[in-house]
């Protein structure tokens, strides 16, 4: 049988922490007197941490040190962590199981490729950290997407070649990593906002087995 690599995404993909991201930016602008609204917060999609903090302080025009920039990094952090002590398997976005499910019944290769620098603990607490054979997370790389070092990496994991790797991804920047790697891309989410990628669905409620199988013999 053929072996793909299988690639996801953390955030919106797996997972809705999103809303956790949303709470903890919220309050540290709230605290510096900077309106941040869900609208604001697409500006963080597949963001690193320290991107996001510049993007809000820049909405409010605030000029900080790096010492207190250090210092609301490590306040957003604890208090999204505070979010997640009681995340459990229902957290996980409808269709994610029978996906994961499905290529772990066909022996196919799966990574996770998540900016997040909490991913390990998330996949525990929901339950579902044995069906990834490799883990690409915010520890591990230096270059946030759109730069493809976390998929490349890996599929690299996996030992699969970038044109045989699949990644799913809810971002833009996520999307066009994918497509620089020169591995498919299927955007999960808004199909209008995510049009570069090669596939789409609104969620993986719509990916069914065929599509899965036709992406295994392709």
């Amino acid at each position: 049988m053929t072996k793909k690599a299988f690639i996801f995404d953390l955030d919106g993909v797996i997972v809705d922490t999103a809303k956790y991201h949303y709470l903890a930016w919220k309050k540290i602008a709230t605290d510096l007197g900077i309106e941040f609204t869900h609208e604001h917060n697409e500006l963080l999609k597949g963001v690193s941490r320290v991107r996001s903090l510049d993007i809000i302080l820049g909405l409010g025009q605030v000029e900080a040190s790096q010492e207190q920039k250090d210092q609301w990094l490590i306040q957003k952090n604890e208090d999204y962590l505070s979010y997640l002590v009681d995340m459990d398997q229902s957290e996980i976005l409808p269709g994610v199981m029978p996906v994961l499910e499905f290529l772990k019944a066909n022996q196919q290769p799966i990574a996770l490729g998540s900016a997040s620098k909490n991913a390990r603990p998330i996949l525990e607490k929901t339950g579902i950290l044995s069906y990834f054979d490799a883990i690409v997370d915010g520890n591990d790389v230096s270059n946030a997407k759109p730069d493809p070092e976390v998929f490349l990496q890996a599929a690299q994991k996996l030992g699969i070649t970038n044109e045989n790797s699949i990644v799913f991804e809810d971002s833009v920047a996520g999307i066009q990593a994918a497509n620089s790697a020169s591995m498919t891309s299927i955007g999960i989410g808004d199909a209008t906002i995510l049009n570069e990628a090669k596939f789409n669905f609104k969620d993986f409620t719509f990916i069914d087995e065929a599509f899965l199988n036709s992406l295994i013999n392709n």
